[in-house]
Parts: C-alpha cells; structure tokens; sequence
C-alpha cells in the first residue's frame, strides 16, 4: 500500500489516498514486523513511499513515519566500515543484529549499498537531523574513494564491508542485478543537491565512461545495442530487463550535463540512451505475448537471431517504461508513447486479472494464466510511468523540480525545496 500511494496522487484518486493516509497513522507499525527486513528494500520501497507522498501532499503523519522508520534503518550503517549491512531488525527491542545474508557470501551488495542516499538525504532536508545524510554519504565517500584506484570506473557487485577499510570481492561487473541502482543514484544525488557537487556527478561519468568502454556491444545480425556482463576479462552477452533503466539514465545524465548537450560526452550518452531503448522495446516486441523475458542472451555468432530468452518469465518490471517516460519528456518523440502503448496492450492481454495483475511465468507461451503474484513496484513503478507517459502535463519536472527514486517515488531537489540544511518543520 505504501509504495503506491503516491501513483494514487498522481492519478488524481484522492479519496482513496486519504484512506490509505489513515491506514499509515492507524495501521503501519514497525514494531509489528518480526522478521528482520532488507536495508534496500525498505529504504526504497516503504522509506521513499512516505517520503514521495508526504512531498505531493504535504501529509505530516507520512513524515512523521518516515522519520520512525529511518531511525530504526540506521542501525544497519554499524559495521566496521560504516557501509550498511543488508538486514537489519525495525523491532524496538528483541531484535537480532544487522547482518550480510549467507549468499552473497557474507558481503554488501554494490546496489543495496548504494541505494540509500536519496532517501536518507531527504530525511535529512525534511527532519534536521543530519544523522540520516550523513551515514548514507558516507558509502558514496568509500565508493569515491575505491574508484579512484580501480581502471574503468566500474565496482564488482560484492563489498566486504566489514572490513576497515572495505574491500571489494571477485570481479563480476554488472549494470543489472546487485549492481544497477547505484549507478543511477550517483547521478540523482548530484540532482538531488542542486547540480552542485561535483564529486557525485564525477563518479556518474567515470562509471558510464566504463559502461562504453568495457560493456557497451552490439549484436548481431541487427546491430542492437546492449550492455553486456564482464567475469574478469571475460563478457558475459546477457542483458537483464533491470538493465532497461540505462537509457533513460543516460538521457538524464546528457540533458543535465555540465558542458551541455552539445557536448561530446553528452552526444554520446544521448545517442546510447536511444539506442538501449529500441533493444529493450525488441525484448518486448520479438516475444509472442508481446511481455520481455527476465533477461536475454545475446548470441553472438548466430546470424539469425539476435538474442534469446534466458528467463522466460516477466514479473511486471519497469525499466523499460522508465525509459520510455524520461525519453519521451526530453525529446518530446511520439514513439515511445507508441512503444509504451504495445507494452501496456501486452500487459492487459496476459497478464489482468479479476484482482489485479500476475506475473506471466512464460513470456513464449500465448494463452497462459497469470501467476498468483504481483510486485508492489507494479503500482510504485510499472503504472505510474505508463500514467506518466501516456497522461496529460503533470506536476513531475525532472529536470528542475523533482528527481526519481530507483522505486518511482518522487522527491523534490534541493533548489526546488530549499537548503539541504533546512531546520526541521514546527
């Protein structure tokens, strides 16, 4: 419920976000959840929820809990090296330690670790308290810092954060799972800040210069652009849907960029930003239901086809759309709202149900039942950026008034909203 209050706003169903505005006073206690809960998930699916809605509609109870809430995630920032552990207990007291889950092998994940700084930052601009920004920076200090001793820009997935300082473990590099996000937050948080911190605008573009210079292939026989994974020095040709949100990061990342558009860098990204998104139409388009597979292979060496189903099924993911919506924003080009258009058909054809919407468990198979199972970033993300795309003018203005969390949720930057040092609200 809370990560699709603010998509309730922004579609103007204002009855039905007041009730959910009572449920967060009456109902939402983080007492109640036994179980200890992901850091990343958390922070941006229930952290970046309130904290989206409370800035569209000013509700002090969605703050007042947000604010709860961030107090308690803080206590996964308590490791050696002051990057987060990945679990953490909201129980007041009983609850265990934070901790890294065994599969990871003990160790951080670049996005989990990555994904906090919006949030935290915000929390900080809305409360006073500098705790919040303070620890959530802090990681981009460390990964700052390791990249400058790294060649290409880029950050294996796994950190061993409990080590001083923190170290990275193995050499896979990913822009899609345990990787993606903090890529994007690094540009976001230099949005977030009013476009003044040129660190953070630093990493984004020595890490995009990595993506092209190391993961950025194209296929064959169609020529499609598509970012691959690296083992060392060995590519992976896989390509995950997460890795649907590049395009419309690098079109951000051009549209904002410090020397113009006009720029070569600039040029660049834009040019690969447009390029993803027709690759990532084709994942939906080349299916039978016309719904993309949880990622493609890429084969190189077949003359015939230009990638592969590698997970056949789709779970109602986002990135694309995203990219669809920040593209269409910037260029003003009627085919991403005609790409949308397909997708949405294609989502209302496999996947509607009398309840709501299910997951489809074969993207090649026509005719199929939907899973019992819809993600609430189908509301946070899916639906709001196909409403954004498809609707009239909104209030949304990425580039001088709001920045996206990497669940959709809608936060206002620092010079629409003021000093990042803002006393807290009376």
């Amino acid at each position: 419920l809370v990560d699709g209050m603010d998509t309730l706003w922004l579609m103007g169903l204002r009855d039905e976000f007041r009730r959910a505005v009572d449920w967060v006073k009456d109902s939402l206690d983080f007492d109640g959840v036994i179980t200890d809960v992901s850091v990343f998930e958390t922070t941006i699916r229930v952290l970046g929820g309130l904290l989206g809605a409370y800035d569209l509609s000013g509700e002090e109870v969605l703050l007042a809990k947000a604010d709860d809430l961030g107090g308690r995630l803080m206590r996964a920032f308590e490791s050696p090296s002051g990057v987060p552990y990945a679990r953490v207990s909201l129980r007041a007291e009983g609850g265990r330690g934070p901790s890294n889950p065994a599969w990871t092998g003990k160790s951080a994940a670049l996005a989990e670790v990555g994904t906090l700084q919006l949030e935290f930052r915000r929390l900080t601009e809305l409360t006073g308290k500098r705790e919040y920004a303070d620890k959530a920076l802090r990681v981009f200090d460390v990964l700052g810092n390791l990249q400058k001793e790294r060649e290409g820009g880029l950050f294996p997935v796994y950190l061993a954060n409990q080590k001083q300082p923190p170290v990275f473990k193995g050499n896979h590099y990913s822009l899609g799972a345990l990787g993606d996000s903090a890529y994007e937050y690094f540009l976001k948080v230099w949005l977030q800040g009013g476009r003044k911190e040129a660190k953070y605008r630093d990493m984004y573009d020595k890490a995009m210069q990595g993506v092209h210079d190391l993961l950025i292939q194209k296929s064959v026989p169609s020529g499609l652009t598509y970012v691959a994974e690296r083992n060392g020095d060995s590519l992976i040709h896989r390509m995950d849907h997460l890795v649907c949100y590049l395009g419309g990061l690098l079109a951000l990342g051009a549209h904002t960029h410090p020397e113009g558009l006009d720029s070569p860098t600039a040029k660049r990204d834009m040019k690969t930003g447009q390029a993803m998104a027709y690759t990532c139409y084709q994942m939906y388009a080349r299916m039978p239901t016309g719904l993309a597979p949880e990622y493609v292979d890429f084969v190189p060496h077949d003359k015939e086809h230009d990638f592969i189903a590698g997970d056949n099924s789709y779970i109602l993911r986002p990135e694309a759309l995203e990219t669809f919506y920040i593209l269409h924003q910037l260029t003003g080009d009627p085919v991403y709202r005609e790409w949308g258009w397909d997708v949405f058909q294609a989502i209302e054809a496999n996947c509607r149900t009398d309840a709501g919407y299910g997951s489809s468990s074969n993207v090649e198979a026509i005719g199929r039942a939907p899973d019992d199972r819809m993600e609430s970033f189908f509301l946070a993300e899916t639906l709001k950026y196909l409403y954004l795309l498809m609707g009239p003018d909104s209030e949304v203005d990425i580039l001088r008034k709001h920045v996206f969390n990497t669940e959709a949720h809608i936060l206002l930057t620092a010079k629409d909203s003021g000093s990042l040092n803002v006393v807290p609200k009376k």
